[in-house]
C-alpha cells in the first residue's frame, strides 16, 4: 500500500473517512501498528510517563525523542510518522524550533513534528513550514502546560475559552499547520473546529466528530494504571495485541469509538 502523507489525510477528511492513529515508542510495536492498518503513528512525549515512569511529560529531552523516533521509523512502511517536540525545545524562538525539528527529522526519521500551543506559536509554525518542516498543532489540554493549567483538566467548557481555542485553531491553520490534535475538550467544540478547518483534526478525548482519533498505546492495551475517561481497553476479551489494534482501527473507522462514555460535554 502507498505510504500515508499529509495529502492522504486531507483526502481522507474530504471523503469523510476516519483516520486511525496510535502512539508507539519502539520498533516492534511500530511494525505491529503499521501492519494492523494504523494511518498515523505518533512518537509522543507521553513516553516520559509510560516508558520512563515520570509523572509528566516535562522531563523528556530532544535526545529521548530522537532515539525513540529512530526506533519507530525502522518499523514503519505505510503509516505517517509524527513526533512530538518536547518541553522547551521550541518555545524560546523559531530558530530554536528549527534546529530541534531538524534533529527530529534528520536523526529521528520524523515526517511531521508536533508542538503545543495556540496563536502565540503561529509565527513558529509559519517559520518551520516555510522551511520545509511539516507541523502538527496541539490544542485543548496541552500536557506540557499542565502546571499552568492546574492539572489534566478538560479545556474549552466556557464560552471565552472555547472561542479562544477556535481562534487558535484558525491561526495555526493559517500559519501552515498540516493537522491539529484536539485534546480533552467538549465534543461540540471539537466538532465545530473540525468543520471550520480544511486540515484534519485528530481527537483524543474530543468526541466522535474529529477527522481522526488517537490514543496512547499503553492506555488502549490496558497497561497503564488509571487510564483517562476518553480511553478504552481494547485488550478486553481479545487474545492478541495485534487483534486488539485491528479492533481499535476498525472501531475508529466505523465511528463506534469513541462512544458517549469516552466523551466530554
Amino acid at each position: 500500500m502507498k505510504p500515508v502523507t499529509l495529502a492522504t489525510l486531507r483526502e481522507m477528511k474530504a471523503k469523510g473517512e476516519k483516520i486511525a492513529c496510535l502512539t508507539a515508542y519502539d520498533y516492534s510495536f511500530a511494525q505491529l501498528l503499521d501492519n494492523a492498518g494504523v494511518d498515523l503513528i505518533m512518537v509522543g512525549d507521553s513516553l516520559g510517563m509510560v516508558m520512563q515512569g515520570h509523572d509528566s511529560t516535562l522531563p523528556v529531552s530532544v535526545a529521548d525523542m530522537v532515539y525513540h523516533s529512530r526506533c519507530v521509523a525502522r518499523g514503519i512502511e505505510r503509516a505517517l510518522l509524527v513526533v512530538d517536540m518536547p518541553f522547551m525545545s521550541y518555545q524560546q524562538s523559531p530558530e530554536q524550533a528549527l534546529t530541534n525539528a531538524g534533529r527530529l527529522m534528520r536523526k529521528g526519521g520524523a515526517q511531521v513534528v508536533k508542538l503545543e500551543g495556540g496563536a502565540p506559536m503561529a509565527p513558529t509554525v509559519k517559520f518551520l513550514t516555510e522551511r520545509g518542516i511539516p507541523v502538527c498543532g496541539h490544542l485543548g489540554l496541552t500536557p506540557q502546560s499542565v502546571n499552568q493549567l492546574g492539572g489534566y483538566k478538560v479545556q474549552g467548557r466556557d464560552e471565552k475559552s472555547a472561542t479562544q481555542i477556535r481562534q487558535d485553531a484558525k491561526s495555526l491553520e493559517a500559519a501552515g499547520a498540516g493537522l491539529i490534535v484536539l485534546e480533552a475538550m467538549p465534543a461540540a467544540l471539537a466538532k465545530t473546529i473540525s468543520q471550520e478547518l480544511s486540515i484534519p483534526t485528530i481527537g483524543i478525548g474530543a468526541g466522535p466528530d474529529c477527522d481522526g482519533q488517537i490514543l496512547v498505546l499503553q492506555d488502549m492495551l490496558g497497561l497503564y494504571p488509571k487510564p483517562p475517561k476518553f480511553s478504552k481497553n481494547f485488550m478486553d476479551g481479545v487474545g492478541s495485541i495485534g487483534q486488539a489494534v485491528k479492533n481499535y482501527v476498525a472501531a475508529v473507522k466505523s465511528r463506534s469509538f469513541p462512544g458517549l462514555e469516552h466523551t466530554y460535554v
